[in-house]
């Protein structure tokens, strides 16, 4: 974790989404330094998937401001977002499935930060690498169609640390693993942030959140309830009863 007073890498002021009217996220605002864990949490519906959305581009924000590394990305399209260093992965895992593990991961690194490999051999060398960092080297010259769900999860990881992201953005990527696949994912996620790599997480594993987040955002029909170091946040009263409730995680 980056220490207290460093400068920010990202920064949300004031994110607003509506749809037809319904307010999904409202008025949030948080800050991210280099080489955090920042665990964002709440309610199905609460507004998390929308707001991963807003920062990748997938969705333009109707009020707020986006700023990455000193520089404002409200505007920018996914793939400029993409070569500034924001990745991220997909709660809906869609990968090609008629490509090969490689070739799927190969994508990524074609197009990510700075504009990507340059020639498809080194993007190959590359994906390779992120895949044996996931544990699916075995698996790279496999149909990604043939993969299991949980390897699905990795390669969807995998696709996502190809683009070389500065910031990465995990929408989820322990739902339907088992416990013992967990704690795996929980390792990979700390060698992701021993690289310098910092992160922006939604979770529903509470255990996995404690174990990770050097803060977390707490999120309830849009709005922001909580924001602090777990220990604060998991004993907020508001956060108990909108969403941890008596029996915890």
């Amino acid at each position: 974790m980056s220490g207290a007073g460093a400068t920010p890498l990202f920064e949300a002021r004031g994110l607003t989404k509506r749809f037809q009217g319904l307010v999904s996220v409202d008025a949030v605002s948080f800050v991210l330094t280099p080489g955090e864990i920042l665990a964002v949490i709440g309610p199905n519906g609460a507004g998390k998937t929308t707001l991963v959305n807003m920062i990748s581009g997938t969705l333009t924000a109707d009020e707020g401001d986006l700023v990455f590394d000193g520089g404002a990305i409200g505007k920018l399209p996914p793939y400029r977002r993409a070569h500034l260093g924001i990745g991220r992965t997909f709660q809906v895992m869609k990968p090609f499935v008629g490509l090969t593990a490689l070739e799927n991961v190969a994508v990524g690194a074609l197009f990510g930060f700075g504009g990507g490999q340059r020639s498809m051999h080194a993007a190959r060398e590359h994906a390779r690498e992120w895949l044996a960092f996931v544990g699916l080297g075995e698996r790279a010259d496999q149909k990604a169609g043939a993969l299991s769900g949980p390897d699905r999860k990795r390669l969807e990881l995998a696709k996502a640390l190809a683009l070389r992201p500065r910031l990465l953005l995990l929408d989820e990527v322990m739902a339907g693993l088992n416990a013992v696949e967990v704690e795996e994912v929980v390792g990979v996620i700390r060698q992701i942030r021993e690289r310098g790599i910092t992160i922006l997480i939604i979770e529903h594993i509470m255990k996995a959140v404690r174990s990770l987040a050097d803060r977390v955002l707490v999120l309830h029909h849009g709005k922001q309830i909580a924001e602090g170091d777990t220990a604060t946040v998991f004993d907020d009263p508001k956060v108990i009863e909108a969403y941890l409730g008596k029996r915890r995680q």
